[in-house]
């Protein structure tokens, strides 16, 4: 009976002593957590596309020798037909406000109408006339644009922006219909001497080349990390556009062109930016049991 206690006492005792020293080792750390890589708000390069059409405005046009000068104009009128824009870019986000672009833009064929209502001296006497004017225009726009971001809400964000470049307009199918009449005035006596006489010219298609510059505001929706839309407005000034030589209907020319000048645009876009530089969409690792 005795060696039983004891054996339960040294049992025992073994127990408390595997206690004592376990309750002394250290205990292990837990494993490592690998946080997720963080979403980055800002940084990195992104491509951009546009599409849109402009609304075109010319100040006036008026032949390259200044003949006009002699002429009074009545009532000179211009339009331009809308016509599309299509465009490419590559730009970088500097920081969460701050981004910058080149872009390049096609800018399709305008149709031009005009109509100047003139007087003219005409032999020691009083001419008056009407031209009626055709063409079509088109660009190639190259630019360097900022832009300034202003805050986002609900994922929009608006922006505004400046942008410098240059824009080779080119001005193609020219033609000028036009008639007049000549007339005696006096201040006691006026009598119509002679017309109406018809009047044809053409020229052939010239480019120029101008510095170019212009102002942007609109609205950005980024609809992912990686894909934002935009819709946006800008006005831009292209500078001036020529003709080639005009020539009357019977092949006569003065080597002097048709100069359309200081020739603006408001136009409205829907882009789409493509960011190259977003972050890969974390996923929890796949925990399995059994």
């Amino acid at each position: 009976m005795r060696s039983v206690k004891f054996l339960v006492a040294a049992g025992a005792a073994s127990l408390l002593s595997s206690a004592a020293f376990a309750a002394d080792m250290p205990i292990a750390p837990p494993p490592q957590y690998y946080a997720p890589p963080p979403v980055a708000e800002f940084g990195g390069w992104y491509l951009r596309g546009d599409i849109g059409f402009s609304n075109q405005r010319v100040k006036n046009i008026a032949m390259g020798d200044g003949r006009n000068a002699s002429l009074t104009s009545l009532n000179q009128s211009t339009a331009f037909d809308t016509a599309g824009i299509f465009g490419v870019g590559l730009g970088y986000q500097f920081n969460n406000w701050f981004r910058g672009d080149i872009t390049g833009q096609y800018r399709g064929n305008s149709n031009f109408k005009g109509t100047d209502l003139i007087t003219f001296p005409a032999y020691g006497l009083v001419g008056q006339g009407v031209d009626n004017y055709n063409a079509t225009k088109s660009e190639w726009l190259v630019m360097a644009n900022g832009y300034v971001d202003l805050g986002t809400w609900w994922c929009i964000t608006p922006f505004i922006g400046a942008g410098v470049g240059v824009a080779r307009v080119n001005i193609a199918n020219y033609t000028d219909n036009g008639s007049n009449n000549v007339n005696y005035s006096s201040a006691t006596d006026s009598y119509y001497l002679g017309g109406p006489n018809p009047s044809y010219a053409s020229a052939p298609a010239a480019s120029k080349w101008n510095f170019a510059w212009a102002a942007h505001a609109g609205l950005a929706y980024r609809v992912n990390p990686g894909l934002t839309i935009e819709l946006a407005y800008s006005y831009v000034n292209l500078g001036s556009g020529t003709t080639g030589a005009v020539s009357t209907y019977d092949g006569f020319t003065r080597g002097v062109a048709m100069k359309f000048h200081d020739i603006t645009s408001h136009d409205v876009k829907l882009g789409v930016r493509w960011d190259l530089n977003s972050p890969p969409v974390y996923a929890p690792p796949l925990v399995t049991k059994g």
